[in-house]
């Protein structure tokens, strides 16, 4: 990764922004000494992936075989459909 003085930056700026918008990085210094580093911008996350890198969800740790679920059951009596339908009819 080049290195650039902040005067060169500022004579240069342009130059340097094209360079830095073509894919390049550069450490900008102060009297000699790392202040900066000057880079293209990461692409946006996923929504997903934002969650993850905040700590709001933790992603599975294995995939999902759906194959292997149990075959759903078949129930006896009112639908779900029907016991809402019915409790709603009570109010």
């Amino acid at each position: 990764m080049e290195s650039i003085s902040h005067r060169e930056m500022r004579n240069n700026s342009s130059e340097v922004l094209r360079r830095v918008a073509a894919g390049e990085s550069f450490v900008i210094t102060n009297n000699g000494e790392p202040a900066a580093l000057l880079s293209p911008p990461r692409p946006p996350l996923s929504r997903f992936d934002e969650m993850v890198a905040t700590g709001e969800i933790i992603p599975a740790a294995h995939e999902l075989d759906v194959a292997a679920l149990p075959e759903p059951m078949d129930l006896e009596g009112p639908s779900t459909a029907e016991l809402i339908a019915e409790l709603r009819g009570r109010r």
